[in-house]
Parts: C-alpha cells; structure tokens; sequence
C-alpha cells in the first residue's frame, strides 16, 4: 500500500472542472477501464452503460437527496452586524441541532444569532474553530421545510467559487434517484442517469436497487495530513434495508454482480457486508476510509465520476482499480478533455479480476 498522499497527486487543468453538466444529463462520456482486461481503456458514452453489463447484474444508486444547506444571515452585536454563511452538514441527536462550518468563524459566540433568510434564526451553541453547532428555532418538518425555503442548493467550492447557484441548479443538481432529505452534496455518479439509460439496463436483464447515505460536507474537505494513515474521515449516517440486502444476496448467489453507482454507494455497502460477501441490514454512522489495502467483499463494478487530486476519493478509485492504472486512466481523460468532478463526466471502473471484467 502506497500510504503517501503524493502518489495520489497529478496535475489537472481547471478548464476540466465542469460548471454545469452536459445536456441531456446521458450525454455524459464514458471512460470504461479495464473493460477487457487489467489496465485497458476504452471511450464511451454514458447511453452505452448497459452494453458493458449483463443479465443479472444487480445497480445500487444512493437515493438520498441534497437539502438546501446553506444558510447567510446576520449577526448583530448592538448596532454592529456581521455578514454569515452557515453550512449545516450534519444534524445532531438534539431536536434541531445541526453541525454546520461557520464563514468567518471568528465572529461568532456561543449565544449569539445568526439571523437567517425567512425569518430563520441559528442560535451559537459552541465553536470549535470553523465548526460551530447551531440550534435552529424550529424541529421536524417545520424545521425541514424553513430550511427548504430559507436556505440555498449548497453546490461545492470549486463551483461555488466561480459562479453562485441559480434556478437551473435546483434540477441539475438532484439525481433521479432522488427520495431521502439529508444530503449537503448530491452522489454526482447519479447525476447522469435518465428514463432511458434505466430502461436500457431493465431491458438488459440489470436489476436496480437504492440505498441511503446522507453525504456530509466533510466529502469536500481537503486531505491535510501527509499521509493516508494520519487523515480522519467524516462519519456520515447510511442505511440498507433487509428487504435489498436480501435481494443483492440472491442476486450474487445467482451469479450477479453488484455494480455500485458512485463512491457513496460503494462506502455504504462495503459497511454492510461481511468478509464473505453477505450483506446485512445496516442503519447507523460510517466513518470507512477505502484505500489500497482494502479488502473488496461487496462491489464488483464502480460507475464514478472523475475526482480531484490529493482527495480521499482519487484514493478510493485507485484502491478499487489500481494506482498505475487509474493515473494511466486519469492522464487520458485529462489528454482527451472528459470533464472532471460533480457536473463532470464519468467513469466505468473493473477490479483486476477476470471474473468481473466487462462483456
């Protein structure tokens, strides 16, 4: 195992970080590695997805849905105000309490307000640098849907730093797959999924299951140690039901592969298998780092968009792939323009087995 951070590094140009995905949603290329053998590439077409499947393969996409996050607002210390950005990532057991990084941080107190949009009010309960916990005035679906009408899509800082979210986003920015309120990021994978596509893969025999993991803003987060070993992941809350652990059992005992949509999907489902490949009901927090190393017992079959270098997520492809072959992989997506990261295009990742390579 490669445990130094530089070895997941490469120089990608800043052109390739999609604004806005391609239109209609399957447009999207397709970069399929390792599709006949260790180390092959072959350039596709999101629409061709199901060409690379076959009868009995089992689909499991996240179905959890992105809220609006965050939050401005106004902190007032008599006739002095401060202008704040709240990004609510995580709730907390307590009716209304949120985590949520704080911008600027430092001029906030516990016992202060953050005088929101729509009335909204995020009391201080504590700050622990740029994370404070907040206490918002409301619980339960009020609390759902004050925060649906005050807050905003919370796209990620490498789109948010070029242009703010608009109408357009509101859709774009939602998979299809799309159920479960509590996602401060959307499970991009699903993004490139349309009526079509899911009726290609039933026609071809793929099945189609859904699981549950709320993603946290912690997905965005910088690696900032220098090595795999020292880095935290943030813990993010998941579930799969009896009812679909049981049918992806069958299908593997039919012969089936489990072919996961995005890096979401694979984290929640490895936490939720055994070492011999039995998957269980799983409802609860999972903190799993995939890296080189990792012991693959649940997924066969990686659909991911591109990633970011030096990121937790570039380590997990290079896990479930290969170091060499996914800097191979990379440095031809980068050499043939695909379109990188959230609105970015995708690709269709095989282990180094010959029993899982590609039709």
């Amino acid at each position: 195992m490669t445990d130094s951070l530089d070895a997941y590094d490469f120089t990608l140009p800043e052109e390739l970080i999609a604004l806005r995905p391609a239109q209609p949603r399957d447009a999207a290329r397709l970069l399929v590695v390792n599709a006949t053998k260790p180390g092959a590439i072959a350039d596709a077409g999101v629409r061709e997805l199901a060409d690379f499947l076959k009868s009995g393969d089992v689909l499991v996409a996240n179905d959890t849905r992105v809220i609006h996050a965050r939050l401005r607002g106004i902190r007032r210390r008599g006739e002095a105000e401060a202008h704040i950005e709240l990004l609510l990532h995580k709730p907390m057991p307590d009716p209304g309490h949120w985590q949520a990084f704080a911008r600027p941080a430092k001029r906030l107190k516990p016992g202060e307000t953050v005088e929101c949009a729509e009335g909204l009010k995020a009391h201080i309960v504590s700050r622990d640098g740029g994370e404070v916990v907040v206490r918002l005035d409301a619980t339960g679906q009020t609390l759902d849907e004050a925060i649906a009408i005050a807050g905003e899509m919370p796209l990620p800082p490498y789109i948010e730093g070029k242009r703010k979210a608009d109408a357009q986003d509101e859709e774009d920015y939602q998979t299809v797959f799309a159920q479960a309120d509590g996602s401060v990021a959307a499970p991009t994978a699903g993004l490139h999924f349309t009526d079509r596509v899911l009726k290609s893969l039933t026609d071809k025999g793929v099945s189609q299951e859904t699981v549950t993991l709320h993603v946290g803003a912690g997905t965005f987060l910088p690696v900032k140690s220098d090595t795999l070993a020292a880095h935290k992941m943030h813990s993010e809350w998941g579930e799969v039901t009896a009812e679909t652990a049981q049918r992806l059992n069958e299908a593997r005992q039919a012969g089936g592969r489990i072919v996961a949509v995005g890096t979401t999907s694979m984290r929640l489902l490895e936490s939720a298998v055994d070492e011999d490949g039995v998957f269980h009901p799983f409802q609860a927090e999972t903190d799993i780092f995939i890296k080189p190393g990792h012991h693959f017992h649940a997924v066969d079959v990686l659909m991911t968009n591109f990633h970011l270098p030096r990121s937790t997520l570039f380590v997990l492809v290079s896990a479930f792939a290969g170091v060499a072959t996914m800097r191979q992989a990379y440095q031809h997506a980068i050499d043939t323009g695909y379109r990188f990261y959230s609105y970015g295009d995708s690709s269709l990742l095989f282990p180094h087995s010959q029993d899982n390579a590609a039709p």
